[in-house]
């Protein structure tokens, strides 16, 4: 289980990139790279990471389904998932 705050750190950036998209893509456009430079570094899609919807997990993260791997064999396992089922031959 990832910590809360590593989990709130990601939603924060998530919102950041959101709200300086149009700027930033604006920016580039016309090669504004002083001004580019003077966003806020979180801005920056590049500092995204893709974490578990449910454990906040930042590695082996599947990203159909949104979950790490643990879970996902887990939730499939149970039969959460739909269409997924365990292989046997």
């Amino acid at each position: 289980m990832a910590k809360e705050s590593m989990k709130a750190r990601e939603v924060r950036r998530a919102k950041l990139v959101d709200k300086f998209a149009e700027k930033r893509a604006r920016l580039k456009a016309q090669g504004e790279y002083q001004e580019l430079s003077r966003l806020p570094r979180n801005s920056n899609p590049i500092r995204l990471h893709n974490r578990c919807n449910l454990t906040g997990r930042p590695k082996g993260y599947l990203r159909q389904f949104g979950v790490s791997r643990i879970v996902f064999r887990e939730l499939a396992s149970k039969g959460l998932i739909p269409g997924v089922k365990k292989a046997s031959w």
